[in-house]
């Protein structure tokens, strides 16, 4: 059986998704999803009710009454390239960007293998992210800096 990338990354907006101040990243959000969707390697996103907007409209369910909380959910087939999207190109600017739209938090984004087709939900995100939280990086939960491979084994240099 095949394996794939999950990633989770959540993040709590310095103010409501339809403030001014978050207008430069909710306009952005349709094409940073299309170039996303179109990357070598993405496999899946979880959408929302609006398809262009990605999962903002879905709560966290660590956080289910805080509107502030957005979460990007999402499948690859490798480390490599989650990477190669999210540093390289457009998305790497975007990403330069987050400290304008996001409060700062540690660990908001979380990596692990699952089986090849499945769709993994933000409750199974939720433990894994927690998993991370309480031991740090390993198979189970990781992150990009310190990667594991399908076969548990961590990435040489991380």
């Amino acid at each position: 059986m095949g394996c794939d990338l999950a990633q989770l990354n959540i993040g709590r907006l310095v103010a409501s998704v339809d403030d001014a101040r978050i207008d430069d990243f909710r306009n952005a959000l349709p094409a940073i999803n299309a170039l996303g969707e179109a990357s070598p390697g993405f496999v899946w996103r979880l959408v929302g009710a609006g398809e262009t907007t990605g999962a903002t409209d879905l709560r966290w369910p660590d956080a289910p009454d805080d509107p502030l909380m957005i979460v990007n959910l999402t499948v690859w087939t490798d480390v490599a390239s989650l990477r190669a999207f999210a540093y390289r190109g457009p998305h790497a600017e975007f990403f330069r960007r987050r400290r304008e739209w996001f409060e700062p938090m540690d660990e908001h984004l979380v990596l692990w293998w699952i089986a090849t087709g499945h769709q993994p939900s933000l409750h199974e995100a939720s433990e894994r992210i927690a998993a991370l939280r309480a031991n740090g990086p390993t198979a189970t939960a990781f992150t990009l800096r310190t990667a594991f491979g399908a076969d548990g084994v961590a990435e040489r240099g991380a």
